[in-house]
């Protein structure tokens, strides 16, 4: 099975509009919290390299993968927030609980960007091993979250259309 080889830290930070103004939502899963606190790092540093103010982030952690739809519909609905990063690590086991919980998760963040009031982006790892969620936090394949910071402030600007 191929694996991506982007990394995903890389983009032209020249063309990047600034976050200045913006406010954040972050929601981060606790579960499999050595991955998924690297994300949140990674957003959180990429948002304030491109202007966005400590107190223009608010950050809510959640139990699990599956609680970041009830958390980001919730900042969503309260109009607080510019965008909403989720980001979660869901690492494959012998069970179809990993199926379940990606494709429910995926499915809930989706339909909070079709109503298009505030955009959801999607920093869900869903890996086969530990090693694949390790190489996309900060190791060989850059950091998820730092992706998910620079979507967030893309779509900001296109919101603002």
């Amino acid at each position: 099975m191929a694996s991506s080889l982007h990394n995903l830290s890389d983009y032209d930070a020249q063309s990047m509009p600034s976050a200045e103004g913006m406010r954040f939502g972050i929601v981060v899963s606790q579960w499999n919290s050595d991955i998924t606190g690297a994300l949140l790092q990674g957003a959180y540093a990429t948002l304030l390299r491109h202007g966005a103010l400590e107190r223009d982030i608010t950050e809510i952690a959640v139990p699990g993968s599956f609680e970041l739809v009830y958390a980001c519909a919730r900042m969503v609905r309260s109009g607080k927030f510019d965008a909403v990063i989720a980001l979660g690590c869901v690492i494959r086991g012998d069970t179809p609980h990993f199926d379940y919980i990606c494709q429910g998760t995926t499915q809930g963040l989706a339909s909070l960007n079709e109503k298009g009031q505030t955009p959801v982006i999607y920093g869900l790892l869903t890996c086969n091993t530990l090693a694949q969620a390790q190489e996309r936090c900060g190791g060989s394949l850059g950091n998820k979250g730092d992706e998910c910071a620079v979507t967030a402030i893309r779509m900001v600007k296109v919101g603002n259309l």
